[in-house]
């Protein structure tokens, strides 16, 4: 068959690890056969982005703006232990995905993918949850040091109109770490647009969590602001018959436990970042779940929710084989091929992601899974661990007889 064409790039950030090995596998057995894939590409490769002193990582987020969709690797955002393991590098060189979020900004939405065959280890669940995180600031844009005398730390903000604000932060009797973080109102009311949106579009509720009973500026200013834009929302929200719904981060937390789920959880940048892995857990896998960061303005950048798997990786080095779940990942190229499809109205490269998907689904139902899967399957159901490879060979075994 003639391979399917495209006539705008995709911005592709390649990564590290395990999932560098499958990112290329994906693109040999899944895509390249299939579709006359055109990208513009980025090593976002933690030795790479040392040895660009991270412009890579800037390059390849204005790049997404440019083209206004784009598919990334999951990366390495170094600490002390990775200096360590990797004594080339220069500098402990920051989160690339909080680089790109703060270029891009808009929400990052991250929601399971379920099969029948895996229940959540929450009984009452019985549709899936979406996390809505912001994209931008509080920790990720943070900056903090040590100190290790007795004193004093203020905080204090210089306006260019020559107004300055100051506030004692902590007296300190000793050896103390401080840190300060911000968050920015334009970036809290794209973040509030989009979830309102995002659930409008989805037909479900939303539900909005923060701590404004202890950080009452910080936190008190995000629920103000969802106030605010929701009066543009509040019809359509009544006329869809769906709520609006705020509430402190631990009683949303006991709220999501005993729920049937089928909405869509608003979280601020560190809250999502825990709460989607918990969810993605109790759904399954961490390497069950689709993330898509979603701007403003549109633009669009697709992404597995999970890390570098490293301790795969380091079995590969050794020659052993792995089975290692790569279904995020997939699902990421796929969400990134359709977005690319819809944007330039090409209906076979929708129609690609679309048979890609389902045959990842297809491969699970025939019980053909990843280790990590296999022990969660339901009682009756069969099912065989396979190897990395072989899990991706099934799946381009379904995607070409649904292509021919």
């Amino acid at each position: 068959m003639a391979k399917i064409k495209m006539t705008t790039p995709l911005v592709e950030m390649d990564g590290d690890e395990m999932t560098r090995i499958l990112w290329a596998m994906i693109k040999d057995k899944l895509i390249t056969p299939f579709v006359d894939l055109k990208t513009e590409y980025y090593d976002l490769g933690l030795l790479y982005r040392n040895e660009t002193k991270d412009q890579v990582t800037v390059d390849a987020a204005n790049a997404t703006k440019k083209y206004g969709v784009a598919v990334k690797c999951a990366t390495i955002t170094p600490n002390k232990q990775r200096m360590e393991e990797y004594p080339q590098l220069t500098e402990m060189w920051k989160s690339p995905n909080g680089t790109i979020r703060s270029i891009l900004d808009g929400t990052v939405f991250r929601a399971p993918i379920c099969i029948d065959a895996i229940k959540p280890v929450v009984k009452n669940w019985k549709k899936p949850i979406t996390i809505a995180r912001h994209a931008y600031g509080d920790v990720y844009k943070s900056v903090d040091f040590a100190t290790t005398e007795p004193g004093v730390a203020t905080l204090t903000f210089k306006g260019e109109s020559g107004e300055e604000k100051s506030v004692v932060v902590q007296k300190t009797d000793g050896p103390t770490v401080w840190q300060g973080a911000h968050n920015k109102a334009k970036s809290i009311r794209s973040f509030a647009r989009a979830c309102f949106q995002y659930a409008i579009d989805t037909k479900q509720d939303l539900w909005f969590s923060t701590k404004d009973t202890i950080a009452k500026v910080y936190d008190g200013e995000f629920k103000k602001i969802f106030e605010e834009e929701f009066v543009d929302y509040k019809a359509k929200f009544d006329e869809l018959g769906i709520e609006y719904f705020y509430t402190l981060i631990d009683d949303a937390v006991a709220r999501v436990i005993r729920s049937e789920g089928g909405y869509i959880w608003a979280c601020k940048n560190y809250d999502g970042d825990v709460m989607s892995d918990m969810v993605s857990t109790a759904f399954g896998s961490l390497a069950m779940m689709t993330s898509v960061l979603v701007s403003p303005d549109g633009t669009t950048e697709y992404e597995a929710a999970h890390g570098t798997v490293t301790k795969h990786y380091y079995k590969h080095l050794k020659g052993e084989k792995t089975s290692t779940n790569s279904m995020a990942t997939i699902f990421a190229w796929s969400g990134a091929l359709k977005k690319r499809g819809e944007l330039d109205g090409l209906t076979d490269l929708v129609d690609f992601g679309n048979k890609l998907e389902e045959a990842c689904f297809d491969t699970l139902n025939d019980g053909i899974m990843t280790k990590d899967l296999v022990g969660l399957v339901e009682p009756g159901f069969k099912a065989t661990a396979v190897n990395s490879e072989e899990f991706l060979d099934a799946i381009a075994e379904r995607l070409a007889k649904k292509l021919a």
